[in-house]
């Protein structure tokens, strides 16, 4: 068995949900030694989470974007947790409800995404900054 990884940084990116695929892919470009394996995507934040959902419609993206701010919304006056800004503890929640990994299986050396599937940085913040993200791959 063969284990890569690598930890890569993500540019800053708005409030959204990016796809970051090709920046995974080229960060960790060992997978390609992988006949058979999986591969471990995990964002090194909490504020911050990973999906994989639609690649090609931008619009599934902004989707995306409007349900959690209206199932999530800001200025709630219940969180307790509000000093570093309106869009924290929303922030928090979200990267909950979604997740810090996504585990993806390896097929002949390339990550067995279905045709229209995409792996999205799900940045909660305004401003989130530069985030770090772990990939790790193993297998024959």
């Amino acid at each position: 068995m063969k284990i890569y990884q690598q930890t890569i940084r993500l540019s800053e990116r708005k409030r959204g949900f990016h796809l970051v695929t090709t920046e995974i892919i080229k960060g960790l470009p060992n997978i390609a030694e992988l006949k058979t394996g999986v591969c471990q995507v995990f964002i090194q934040h909490t504020s911050a989470s990973l999906t994989i959902n639609e690649n090609a419609d931008p619009t599934v993206r902004k989707d995306f974007e409007m349900y959690f701010n209206k199932t999530v919304p800001e200025n709630d006056p219940g969180y307790m947790h509000d000093y570093e800004g309106s869009d924290d503890m929303p922030a928090h929640l979200k990267a909950a409800l979604l997740g810090s990994s996504v585990l993806i299986p390896v097929s002949n050396g390339r990550l067995a995404l279905g045709t229209w599937q995409g792996i999205y940085l799900c940045e909660h913040r305004d401003r989130g900054g530069p985030r770090s993200v772990v990939i790790t791959a193993w297998g024959e």
